[in-house]
């Protein structure tokens, strides 16, 4: 069984990010990393976290990096 929870810890800090006005280099940087380290804790409901962020390519660009791709 997968960790679900692991959105809100993704969405917060992606929504941290964009309220920063972060770059999109930066965000995609650190987002890339975020996502591996919870995949790596068995995060399953990764297409549910992105889902929220189509519109931004820079965190579409580091879920695609861990293998994450809305279809």
């Amino acid at each position: 069984m997968g960790w679900g929870s692991a959105c809100g810890i993704f969405n917060t800090v992606a929504d941290a990010l964009i309220e920063a006005d972060a770059t999109n280099e930066v965000k995609e940087k650190a987002l890339t990393k975020v996502i591996a380290a919870l995949q790596a804790d068995d995060w399953d409901t990764e297409l549910d976290s992105l889902q929220s962020y189509l519109k931004d390519p820079a965190i579409v660009r580091a879920f695609a990096t861990n293998g994450v791709v809305w279809d």
